[in-house]
């Protein structure tokens, strides 16, 4: 998932200012940005600067997520280790943006864009697949929850970095290898230089992924729907009590799961349905909201844990003091 989106000679303010590396004839295939029948005065592409922008809050917000879980030794279970890979990714992600942006405008080369075109594709890869994995952390700490602290579930959470970032890194060097369309491009998708079967490949992963969390989230409710009916009765709870637990478990999974579709859902379908004819703003209007998962993914997995707040609290206060034990959590409780 990656934005190297090239823009029609047409546009000559913007191929004046910033001589993207491609040829004649596959930008007049490509479609333009065009906002005005009128020369624009702007030196750069406002969506590329969108894009840096978007990159630039999400380094900020990832970096300091990895240097809390990094320094903090409390922060060692595997639901913290698996937040902590979606932030590296993430990370990673906002860092190819930036770089994206300035090789894109700055050092005009092939072997670059493709390294960063990879690099980007990699990091997106590891960001959802990082999300799947924290998706399955939290079924095994419900459906196993008295062995869920175990060394089994260590080895469970390593194995599946493992694998995320293996898959990550393939996919993301097979632009680099040779699965480009430099050589031929009529085979070129909307995201240059992808070829139309990497990204129907990339496309037809996510659907696979996001089915995949849905799958489990509507297990993971079930669950919670049971334990709260369990609770109630145990505790004699009036149904309003019931209701308001369910009610706040289920809307916590909407929110994730509607975050990561409303993100990423657009651009999926679109690199399945739009050709390189079209014009690029489409590209830019449906990747830039992915960019955006990146962005709330902190917000959503760190920021709102107490543990990472406390630890947030002693960086930049240095006079927190916690009043109790430090309790290992589950994911269940995030």
């Amino acid at each position: 998932m990656n934005d190297t989106v090239v823009v029609n000679d047409s546009a000559a303010s913007l191929s004046a200012a910033a001589p993207l590396w491609t040829d004649t004839d596959f930008s007049d295939r490509n479609g333009s940005l065009e906002f005005s029948t009128a020369p624009l005065d702007f030196p750069v592409n406002p969506w590329d600067i969108m894009l840096c922008m978007s990159g630039t809050v999400i380094a900020c917000e990832n970096a300091i997520v990895v240097a809390i879980i990094f320094y903090t030794p409390t922060l060692r279970t595997p639901m913290f280790v698996l937040i902590g890979s979606l932030a590296t990714a993430d990370l990673l992600a906002g860092m190819g943006l930036i770089l994206n942006f300035v090789f894109q405008y700055v050092i005009s080369s092939e072997t670059i864009s493709l390294i960063t075109v990879g690099f980007l594709v990699a990091s997106f890869t590891a960001s959802i697949s990082s999300l799947l994995a924290i998706t399955v952390d939290r079924y095994l700490s419900l459906y196993n929850a008295l062995t869920y602290f175990s060394e089994r579930t260590v080895q469970c959470v390593h194995l599946m970095l493992v694998g995320a970032w293996g898959a990550s890194l393939c996919v993301g060097l097979l632009p680099v290898l040779g699965w480009n369309c430099l050589t031929e491009p009529d085979s070129c998708s909307i995201v240059r230089p992808l070829t139309r079967s990497n990204v129907t490949l990339l496309a037809c992963t996510f659907f696979t992924i996001f089915a995949l969390m849905l799958a489990l989230y509507y297990k993971i409710c079930k669950i919670v729907c049971r334990h709260a009916h369990q609770i109630a009765l145990q505790q004699h709870f009036f149904a309003t009590t019931h209701y308001v637990a369910t009610k706040k478990g289920v809307s916590t999974l909407a929110i994730i799961l509607g975050t990561f579709g409303a993100s990423w859902l657009p651009f999926a379908i679109y690199c399945l349905v739009g050709e390189p004819e079209y014009p690029a703003v489409y590209t830019y209007a449906t990747l830039l909201p992915a960019t955006y998962n990146s962005m709330i993914n902190p917000i959503i997995y760190a920021y709102r844990n107490a543990d990472i707040q406390r630890s947030l609290y002693m960086l930049f206060c240095g006079c927190f003091q916690a009043k109790g034990a430090y309790r290992s959590r589950s994911p269940s409780e995030v």
